[in-house]
């Protein structure tokens, strides 16, 4: 049987996957990415990116033409039956300190097509359509994989195996990874609509009407489409709701059903999932391979982004012996905990929308309600930044400076670990030896001061190429702290305490 080698497989070329690929590639890893199916699914499924995500995407080359066929989310709401706010979340300005809207709502396939047509000008890596993972099996030094192609199955020989192939993972199924269940399992019927003509929005709004007699979600998505999310009440099937005349019913109290055209129709069951390990060996796992949340925060894409962005890097840095094995067994437990920080809210938010008794409703809107309304308004839910794989006072993610010609600093440095330091010093040039990228604080546009606020007085902020402060301190400290990180996996705190 035929077999090739390469540092990485991809089992998936999903987004996750394919910013996976990108990150690898344009660190110079040889990777080959392959995915069942023979082209981009015409269709959107996630909807929704916040600026971290967009930031990251942007990294990866897929950002700008998201942000050509996207539109920002001006509130998002969860009204009762009459139609009471309940709760509000509200974006903080037009752009938050990553130089991105808040929360935008997307066109998947423009994204996954922009990724691609990245992955082609990356010749480390190969992509494979048509293929699909048969099994595979660790042989010590990596795996190696039997993969069906459109002709004949052959083998790929990898360091590395990432599964980033969905909720019905087979890379996760070979490995014998089990699944946590958060207790979360609901079905929903979803329909996918364009607004016809030349309408690009009904509201830029996304809501959750938390009506007992249905629970439906109301999200617009890139301009010209819209979505509606309808729970399957007890006894209902997908049977029952997919009739062209059910659906016309269901949707005509949200907008005049002649004025859409309906692109998909499907019913999910919307899960809370947690993979127990995302790292076996040398296998691991990103994206709905290693987590399933329900949509309520919207946050399923952008969580998966979070994984490859956390993961490749080490990747490299391990392959190339720059860091020690351990160090991706940082990847879980620096990202398992925001995940299960995010889906623990999602099922709340899920808990709140999906009350379909009616006296359990009305308790929960008397409770609710009893807040003045101006107290049921905030801002769009904040997110905790790592808390682990930094030093004290880092985790949160890095602003974005800008340079002196009005370009991103993340168009210059890329996907790289960034020291910006107040003077030059040895230690500085030290850390750029090693493939990072090093600047003074005085050369940056820092308009709005937000690189001010988080030195302070101190001489350098040290920051990974996944844009999360590694640590505020002194320039040697920092330098001294990130080798030691990239030996063990862990951040050490008596390292920055010393500064």
């Amino acid at each position: 049987m035929k077999r090739e080698e390469t540092d990485v497989l991809i089992v998936g070329l999903g987004p996750v996957g394919a910013a996976l690929a990108v990150y690898l590639g344009s660190s110079g890893v040889s990777t080959i990415a392959i995915e069942r199916d023979t082209g981009v699914y015409p269709l959107p499924r996630a909807a929704h990116l916040d600026h971290e995500t967009m930031r990251l995407l942007h990294l990866a080359g897929g950002a700008e033409a998201v942000a050509k066929a996207s539109q920002p989310l001006s509130a998002y709401e969860f009204r009762n039956g009459a139609g009471e706010l309940l709760m509000g979340f509200r974006p903080e300005g037009d752009l938050a300190p990553t130089g991105w809207p808040t929360s935008s709502m997307f066109h998947q396939p423009t994204l996954e097509d922009a990724l691609r047509a990245r992955l082609a000008k990356i010749p480390c890596v190969s992509v494979r359509l048509g293929h699909a993972l048969s099994t595979y099996e660790e042989n010590g030094g990596g795996i190696v994989a039997t993969v069906a192609g459109p002709d004949v199955a052959h083998e790929i020989a990898a360091r590395l195996i990432v599964g980033c192939d969905g909720g019905n993972s087979v890379v996760r199924r070979v490995a014998g990874i089990a699944l946590d269940d958060l207790g979360f399992d609901e079905p929903w019927l979803v329909i996918d609509t364009r607004l016809k003509n030349g309408v690009e929005r009904l509201s830029t709004i996304g809501l959750q009407h938390c009506d007992p007699a249905r629970p439906v979600t109301s999200m617009p998505m890139s301009p010209g489409r819209h979505r509606w999310e309808f729970m399957l009440m007890p006894g209902e099937t997908a049977e029952d709701v997919m009739s062209d005349a059910r659906l016309a019913a269901m949707l005509a109290p949200f907008a005049d059903p002649a004025s859409l055209d309906i692109e998909r129709r499907a019913v999910y069951r919307f899960h809370a999932l947690i993979a127990r390990q995302w790292r076996k060996g040398h296998t691991l796992l990103a994206g709905d391979a290693a987590h399933q949340m329900p949509p309520f925060m919207g946050q399923g894409l952008c969580s998966g982004t979070r994984d490859a962005a956390n993961l490749a890097w080490k990747i490299e840095a391990v392959l190339r012996g720059r860091a020690n094995e351990s160090l991706l067994d940082s990847y879980q437990a620096e990202r398992e905990p925001h995940v299960r920080m995010i889906t623990e809210m999602a099922v709340a938010m899920g808990k709140v929308v999906c009350t379909q008794d009616a006296e359990a409703a009305r308790l929960r809107d008397e409770n609710m309600l009893a807040t003045p309304e101006a107290a049921r308004r905030s801002a769009m839910p904040g997110l905790d930044g790592l808390k682990s794989g930094v030093l004290p006072g880092g985790g949160a993610v890095f602003p974005e400076p800008w340079l002196p010609t009005g370009a991103r600093l993340d168009d210059l440095v890329r996907y790289a670990p960034i020291l910006i330091v107040r003077d030059e010093c040895e230690a500085s040039a030290a850390f750029g030896d090693r493939g990072g990228f090093v600047a003074r604080a005085g050369f940056f546009a820092d308009s709005h001061g937000d690189l001010a606020a988080l030195m302070g007085d101190a001489a350098a902020v040290l920051v990974r190429p996944d844009r999360h402060v590694f640590g505020v301190g002194a320039t040697a400290t920092l330098v001294a702290a990130w080798n030691a990180y990239l030996a063990s996996g862990v951040a050490k705190a008596e390292a920055i305490a010393a500064a």
